[in-house]
Formats: structure tokens, C-alpha cells, sequence
């Protein structure tokens, strides 16, 4: 049985985060804007040599940002990799999810090749290890989502220490993948989508016992972090970049109820919830309000989403957190900078807004850019807001 740590002292600046973060999310306006965000690894590199930073330097501690994420094991199997191939270039894996991954070591993100679970009788036959195992949370080892993707890392602390360590100075989030976000990486994209089409009823029976697990993984996680969780993060990706990667009225029926559980069992413990889906969820934003997501995040301007217009279309019924278009920070013109940062701000009125870039800092981004950003939110995105030539009236 799952046991909690007892929590150790938070100091002042966090303390300070904490209430800004809740404020936010409460829709009330705190100090200032709060701003965090996500780091591609090759833009940490580029980060550190451009700043002369050691190799360990860490932007959250850098900059002392505003809130981070902390993963635990959520391999449907727990077990060490299983390594099939490696060389100096790349390594390939069987994960916990018993999926095959090659992952080249001077690119971005892996290459998934294949999926032990290719059939429907295989899915039907899947078993899931025990979401409340204590290694998912008290012991070091492999996880796929930690350890194979933007980077390739084994062996990984356990959750609890990784917790434990960034407690004391910034609010932690912990995390866990809706259903469609674990059906693709337990069956791969293709198999998900085809059989969807072909066998919705399987498809739906398996995303139940995937609901059923990540809920009671929520539930062994907030046991477990002992009251060091200052929320949740879901990750769900359902959208590619004109729309839903699905029937909207599928994702309602079939992976909603699912994700709708997880939230009222965050809420049950206080704990407010950022869900986290890539490309445009127009067709279900509504949705994602009405079963109570705090923030979401990360609102891909590359996908036609505008946290402007989102504000106007629905007011403070939801936060936002993310839309800033990592192109423009990428060109680095400082003047157009200034008009998109200080324009998105607009939807900080009244709270209800987390400043971060439209999905993660890459390296096309120069560490200048990111601190003239960061600048600019710290500076003019204190309460009040004056936002000078680039206030919009109608934002309240």
C-alpha cells in the first residue's frame, strides 16, 4: 500500500509562485502574469553555450520560473528497456509499452517502428500492471516518457525524489496520459485510427480499461507525492493542425467520460488540472469546459488557435496557458516580439492566463530571444496591466 512522504518547507519565492499560479487559475489577478515553459533539448544546449552556462545549468532555476511538471512511470509494463540495437548514433528499445523505438541521437524525436500489440485480439488480451506498483513512484528506473524522446535517458531517479527536489521552489504538477494518448503509444497511430473505423466498439472496451487505469494512477500519485502536488497535468493529444484527428462525436462518447473522471478526482483533493492537446480542438473546446479542465495548454498558434479570440469566444469559463508563437520568437525581430507578447497579454485580464510558448522552446529560438520574452512578460505583465498602444478595450 502506497504510503505519502511527509512534504518539506517551501521557500518565500515559492510560495509567492504558488499563489500567483492559483490566482491565475482562479481567474483573479496576482502579482503578475505567471510564465514557465517547456525546453526542447537542443535548445538547452544552444541556451547554455550561448549564455557560457555548465552543462546542468536549468532554466526553471535560471530564471525562477512560475511552475513545472514531474512524471512518474506510466508504462503499461514495468520493466527495464530492452535494448535491441546501439552505437554511437542511435539506440533502439522495446519500452514498457512494448512498443519498438529507434531513436537517433542527433534528432529531436524518435521513430516508432513497431507495436507488439498489431492486432485487435492482442488489444483485447492486453494487461496492464498495477498503476499503484511503488515503483512507478519510490523506485529509479526506464519509463518511455521520460526516457525516449526529445532525449534518451535510463535508469531515472524515482518520481518521488525528482518531487521532492523541486518542491521546496516551484509548485509541482504531476501527470498522466488520457485514453487516446495511451491507446496510440500501446498500438501505434495507424492501428488506432484504422480500427477506430473498423471495430469503434473494441477501440471504446479497451479505452476503458485504459481510463481505468490512469484514474487510479491519479489516485496512487496524489497518495504517493504526500500532499507535494499543486496539480495535474493531462496529457491528451486529439488534434492535428486542421482539426480533430477523429469523429468529435467519437472522443465525446468513447475518451470524454474518461478524462471528465480524472478531473473530478483532481478536484476532490484540491488540485486544479492543465490539460495539455496539440492542434486545433475548436470542435471540443466546449467540451473541455464543461467537464471542468481549469487551463489549457499549449494552444498552438501553428494550428490557427488564438488565445484572443479564445478569450472572446468564452470569457473566463477556462484559463489558458501557452499561444505564443514560437515562429515569431524564432525570427527574433524584437519590434513584432513586443506587438505579439503584449497583444497575447490581453488575455491576462482578470487572470486566467499562464504565459508559455505554443507547445516548447526550440532551437531555432536564441537564448537572447527567450530572455527579451521573458523580460517583457515580467515587466508589463504586472497588475494592473498597462499594455500602452497594444491594449484592446473589449478585453476585460
Amino acid at each position: 500500500m502506497i504510503s505519502g512522504v511527509l512534504p518539506t518547507a517551501r521557500s518565500v519565492s515559492c510560495v509567492a509562485k504558488l499563489d500567483r499560479m492559483r490566482k491565475a487559475l482562479r481567474h483573479e489577478e496576482p502579482d503578475r502574469v505567471p510564465v514557465s515553459d517547456f525546453f526542447w533539448g537542443r535548445f538547452l544546449e544552444r541556451w547554455r553555450r550561448e549564455l557560457g552556462l555548465p552543462a546542468d545549468a536549468d532554466p526553471y532555476r535560471y530564471y525562477d520560473l512560475d511552475w513545472m511538471v514531474v512524471n512518474p512511470n506510466m508504462d503499461p509494463h514495468i520493466k527495464p528497456f530492452e535494448i535491441l540495437e546501439e552505437n554511437e548514433r542511435e539506440v533502439v528499445v522495446r519500452t514498457g509499452f512494448e512498443a519498438v523505438i529507434r531513436k537517433r541521437l542527433d534528432l529531436p524525436m524518435p521513430a516508432f517502428l513497431e507495436f507488439e500489440t498489431d492486432t485487435v485480439e492482442k488489444m483485447r488480451a492486453f494487461h496492464f500492471d498495477d498503476p499503484w506498483d511503488e515503483r512507478r513512484f519510490f523506485a529509479a528506473g526506464d519509463n518511455q516518457i521520460d526516457g525516449v524522446g526529445d532525449g534518451f535517458q535510463r535508469n531515472i531517479p524515482a518520481w518521488i525524489e525528482r518531487v521532492r527536489e523541486v518542491y521546496p521552489d516551484f509548485p509541482v504538477f504531476g501527470s498522466v496520459c488520457e485514453g487516446h494518448e495511451m491507446l496510440w503509444r500501446i498500438v501505434g497511430s495507424e492501428n488506432a485510427m484504422l480500427w477506430m473505423g473498423r471495430y469503434p466498439d473494441e477501440v471504446a472496451r479497451f479505452v476503458e480499461r485504459i481510463n481505468a487505469f490512469s484514474l487510479e494512477l491519479i489516485r496512487a500519485q496524489i497518495r504517493a507525492a504526500g500532499g507535494m502536488l499543486d496539480g495535474m497535468v493531462i496529457w491528451g493529444d486529439v488534434a492535428y493542425k486542421k482539426g480533430m484527428l477523429f469523429s468529435p462525436d467519437y472522443w465525446r462518447r468513447v475518451f470524454k467520460p474518461g478524462v471528465k473522471a480524472m478531473i473530478e478526482e483532481c478536484h476532490s483533493h484540491g488540485l486544479p488540472v492543465i490539460y495539455h492537446g496539440c492542434g486545433n480542438v475548436n470542435r471540443i473546446f466546449g467540451d473541455f469546459i464543461e467537464i471542468g479542465v481549469d487551463a489549457y495548454n499549449p494552444l498552438e498558434a501553428k494550428a490557427g488557435l488564438d488565445v484572443i479570440d479564445l478569450r472572446r469566444r468564452f470569457g473566463h469559463r477556462i484559463a489558458f496557458c501557452g499561444n505564443m508563437d514560437v515562429r515569431v520568437w524564432a525570427r527574433g525581430d524584437r519590434e513584432e516580439l513586443k506587438r505579439v507578447v503584449l497583444t497575447k497579454l490581453n488575455a491576462a485580464k482578470g487572470g486566467g492566463y499562464i504565459f508559455q510558448s505554443d507547445h516548447s522552446v526550440p532551437d531555432d529560438v536564441s537564448a537572447a530571444g527567450y530572455e527579451y520574452v521573458l523580460g517583457l512578460v515580467r515587466d508589463k505583465g504586472r497588475y494592473p496591466l498597462d499594455l500602452g498602444e497594444f491594449d484592446l478595450p473589449d478585453l476585460v
